[in-house]
């Protein structure tokens, strides 16, 4: 019988050899066929195998199998596979914290944890301020910046920042050690140093690893990276916070991750796996219409499935929301995969 979490922890699941060797090439990318040829087994048996390993792992799918490879070390990004020897692979771990360390989640609401428990960062302002000081990456911000961060134009009439943070303070060293989460300086406010592990720092590691991939021409571990990095947002970053700084970073991280998408997108595009790609590209084009760059590779992905037709309305549709919401024409990349299309007619 598979293991199961149990208060938020996770237990070790063996896999045997044959699993582990599937699982690993599933993480570098490889398709069904591929995995077949690649280990002498059946399309009947790598389908059978992978199977196995999702019921065996807790695993929802494909995609969480890849970020599973990547977590527990059978996929090292630009060292392709490594198939440990003689230890079992765990089942998919949550992210390494050290006794009393905490979790902050900002890609989608403001989520906190700690040791497994979550915790209730109070009324949005506070949470406000809890987010400016989980994005300042160590740098602290004075009583003025967290107001003009947090309230803008319209501040509060009394000074309300010290009593915030002295209720994240409580909150926030709910069990953990004696020392502040929360340090005051003569310069202002900061989280400690290595005290909170946050989901945006996890991202910024992980779009390093994937422009060190993109530069090495690796697309299978591009795709793999992107998605264990668009695996972490869980909705709208910051979703719901106040303030201009909250506003920034949310427009920030969401173009960040449609710019991960994108890369992804063209990734699967470059390791011919058009259909997947197309599926994915219709829905982000409708949900980002004046988005050229989107259009331009759903145009380029439908001409390699042969669906011309489709392509050439693709780019009629985008010419026209252009001009009439924007007052502008195509620019040279979108014209340029229409180019493409029109070359190719018979």
């Amino acid at each position: 019988m598979p293991t199961t979490a149990v208060t938020g922890h996770l237990t070790a699941t063996p896999l045997s050899p044959q699993e582990r060797r599937v699982l690993a090439a599933v993480g570098c990318g490889l398709r069904d066929d591929e995995i077949a040829t690649a280990l002498a087994l059946s399309g009947e048996s790598v389908a059978e195998h992978l199977a196995g390993i999702l019921e065996k792992l807790g695993l929802r799918d494909r995609d969480a199998a890849i970020v599973h490879a990547f977590d527990c070390g059978l996929v090292v990004p630009g060292h392709g596979v490594r198939i440990p020897a003689h230890r079992p692979c765990p089942q998919a771990p949550a992210p390494p914290t050290a006794a009393g360390r905490l979790r902050i989640s900002l890609l989608g609401p403001l989520r906190a944890w700690q040791d497994g428990r979550g915790l209730d960062p109070g009324h949005l302002r506070q949470q406000a301020v809890l987010a400016v000081l989980a994005l300042s990456a160590g740098r602290p911000f004075s009583r003025r910046e967290l107001l003009d961060g947090v309230w803008g134009a319209e501040p509060p009439a009394g000074n309300v920042v010290p009593v915030y943070v002295y209720r994240l303070r409580k909150i926030l060293s709910a069990g953990g050690g004696p020392e502040p989460v929360i340090e005051h300086g003569p310069r202002g406010y900061r989280l400690a140093s290595g005290a909170v592990d946050v989901d945006v720092a996890r991202f910024e590691q992980l779009s390093a690893a994937i422009a060190e991939a993109e530069r090495a021409g690796e697309p299978r571990a591009v795709v793999n990276l992107c998605t264990r990095a668009l695996g972490l947002f869980r909705g709208e970053p910051l979703a719901g916070l106040p303030g201009p700084f909250a506003e920034g970073e949310r427009l920030r991280l969401t173009e960040r991750r449609i710019a991960l998408t994108q890369g992804k997108l063209e990734a699967q595009l470059r390791l011919g796996r058009n259909a997947e790609a197309t599926a994915e590209l219709f829905a982000l084009t409708a949900e980002h219409p004046l988005n050229e760059p989107l259009a331009a590779l759903l145009i380029r992905a439908l001409h390699r499935n042969g669906r011309q037709a489709e392509a050439l309305t693709v780019f009629e549709r985008a010419r026209r929301r252009l001009a009439e919401e924007l007052g502008v024409a195509p620019g040279p990349v979108l014209r340029g995969a229409h180019r493409t299309v029109l070359r190719a007619r018979p």
